[in-house]
C-alpha cells in the first residue's frame, strides 16, 4: 500500500485506527487470561509483557526521533507524545520545575469504556508502575517515576492518572 496516496487527515485517522486496534488487543488478551486465571494472574502476566513492550516502544520512539539514551526530561516529554496511547487518550503534561514533569492521562479509553458500561475502574498502577518507570529508564536512566495517582487509588475528575518524573542528576 502506498501510504503517500493518503491525506493528512487519512493518516491521522490510520494511526489512532492503529492504536485502538493495538489497545483492542491487549484488552481482549488481558480478559482471556483474566478468564481462565483470575485478575491476580492476568494482572502478574500482564506485568511481565508491560516490562518488555514499554522498553521496546521507548527505543523505537527513539530511534524514530534521533534521541540517543540520556536525553533527560526533554526527550522523555516528546517520546510520551508518541506512545501508542497519545494517539487515543487525551493526555497533559507539566513541568512544575526545570527536574520535574508530571504526565497526566486526562481521558483514558479503558477506563471511560469501563465507566460507561458501569464496571468498576481497571486497578492499572501496578501495571503502571512497571510501564511508565521502564518507558522513562529507557529514555534516560537518570529519571525516577513516582506514581500520584492510579486506579485503585482515589483520583480527582481531571486524571485518571498521574505520573512524576524527576531528573536526578546525582
Amino acid at each position: 500500500m502506498d501510504l503517500k496516496k493518503f491525506s493528512r487527515e487519512e493518516l491521522e485517522q490510520l494511526l489512532s485506527d492503529f492504536a485502538k486496534r493495538w489497545l483492542a488487543h491487549d484488552g481482549l488478551w488481558f480478559q482471556q487470561v483474566e478468564k481462565a486465571h483470575g485478575m491476580d494472574e492476568a494482572i502478574r502476566l500482564d506485568i511481565g509483557a508491560w516490562e518488555r513492550f514499554t522498553v521496546i516502544e521507548a527505543e523505537r520512539i527513539m530511534t524514530f526521533l534521533g534521541i540517543g539514551k540520556g536525553g533527560g526530561l526533554s526527550a522523555l516529554k516528546k517520546a510520551l507524545q508518541l506512545r501508542l496511547y497519545a494517539f487515543i487518550n487525551i493526555q497533559e503534561i507539566s513541568e512544575p520545575d526545570e527536574r520535574t514533569i508530571i504526565f497526566k492521562m486526562v481521558d483514558c479509553r479503558v477506563q471511560s469504556a469501563r465507566r460507561r458500561k458501569q464496571l468498576p475502574e481497571f486497578p492499572c498502577r501496578p501495571v503502571g508502575l512497571v510501564e511508565y518507570s521502564g518507558f522513562a529508564k529507557t529514555i534516560d536512566p537518570r529519571i525516577e517515576t513516582r506514581c500520584l495517582h492510579c486506579p485503585p487509588d482515589e483520583h480527582p475528575e481531571d486524571s485518571f492518572c498521574a505520573w512524576e518524573f524527576t531528573l536526578n542528576e546525582e
